[in-house]
């Protein structure tokens, strides 16, 4: 009888553990950033898929390509949405020829002022909710964003308020952006982000929207252009990442809640981690002579009117006006619009 109870017992036991194995899943991830991995974002990735891993004790594997190496960083959405890829890590601007409602997800021109504020839409303003119908319009699932903040302006000229725009030549990206400062007097000039310096070092242009302090510093911008803007108050992009719906619907509920929420702590991380860079930077170029100009809460409100201007002009399709009435809710709620 006691044998026969041991064997009852490790077949009991033997099955549990069969059992065990059958249930627990691997989800395999292939995701692509557009950054390089010695880059803050690249290293701010590479913590995050460290993490998936960590938290799931091994159960979500990740093959992580950086610097766009599978596809260009415009074809990452689609190469996640066809199956190429599974999940896209770089960003909704990206996608604005496929929707212009993308820009009110990629680089809300104008709104917020700090990562946080544009955080607290997408989480509470109800904006991931207004954000997943454009996605899932292209079979994609919106995880959430990672937003490293404001970027600054670099000039050859004194960019002290809305006043000094008047004239102003820059390099602007393509898109909205021009509008907005054509409207406040600038002279906006859409190249490429390769000719900023030798555009720059020959007077082509006074000026250049390139990125943040920190990373115009590593650009040698401030080599030629003696003044900036800090802390800046026209473009925070938004990197995303957003998988395969189909990817996303088959994984284990215990999966996505680790995904959605390590995403959550990578969105944190990046704010505080370029939060201090770009203090850094400001003190290193205020020490070497750079003119750094915060603008007055009046000029700021000039430029967020004429961006705000700007927005319904962009927002041709019902998922865009749904972005755009959603953001100036919320605007309103946080006291930055009247």
């Amino acid at each position: 009888m006691k044998l026969r109870a041991l064997a009852t017992t490790a077949l009991v036991a033997a099955m549990s553990l069969g059992m065990g194995a059958a249930t627990a899943a691997t989800t395999k991830l292939r995701i692509q950033t557009h950054y390089a991995p010695e880059t803050p974002s690249g290293k701010l990735a590479k913590q995050f898929f460290d993490d998936l891993t960590a938290m799931s004790n091994g159960e979500i594997q990740v093959e992580a390509f950086y610097s766009a190496s599978v596809v260009k960083s415009v074809e990452t959405f689609d190469a996640a949405a066809t199956g190429i890829l599974d999940c896209d890590m770089t960003g909704g601007g990206y996608q604005t020829g496929k929707n212009p409602a993308f820009q009110f997800v990629g680089d809300i021109m104008g709104g917020y002022d700090t990562p946080y504020q544009q955080l607290s839409w997408l989480y509470y303003g109800g904006g991931l909710e207004a954000a997943q119908k454009l996605y899932n319009k292209y079979d994609m699932q919106l995880i959430g964003w990672w937003v490293y903040g404001q970027e600054s302006l670099a000039s050859t000229k004194p960019i002290r308020g809305v006043a000094d725009l008047k004239d102003w030549k820059f390099r602007s990206p393509p898109g909205m952006e021009t509008k907005i400062f054509a409207n406040l007097g600038a002279k906006p000039i859409v190249m490429d982000f390769t000719e900023i310096f030798t555009a720059l070092e020959s007077g082509i242009i006074d000026g250049a929207d390139a990125s943040g302090l920190a990373n115009n510093v590593g650009l040698g911008l401030y080599d030629i252009a003696k003044h900036t803007n800090y802390p800046g108050f026209h473009s925070m992009p938004s990197d995303h990442l957003a998988c395969n719906k189909g990817v996303y619907d088959k994984m284990p509920k215990s999966h996505q809640r680790i995904l959605n929420t390590a995403m959550e702590a990578l969105a944190l991380r990046t704010a505080l981690t370029f939060e201090k860079k770009n203090a850094e930077a400001a003190a290193m170029l205020r020490a070497k002579g750079v003119k750094l100009y915060n603008w007055s809460d009046d000029d700021r409100a000039k430029f967020r009117a004429a961006a705000l201007k700007a927005w319904p002009e962009f927002a041709t399709t019902p998922e865009a006006k749904a972005l755009v009435a959603s953001h100036t809710k919320y605007l309103k709620e946080l006291g930055l619009v009247k």
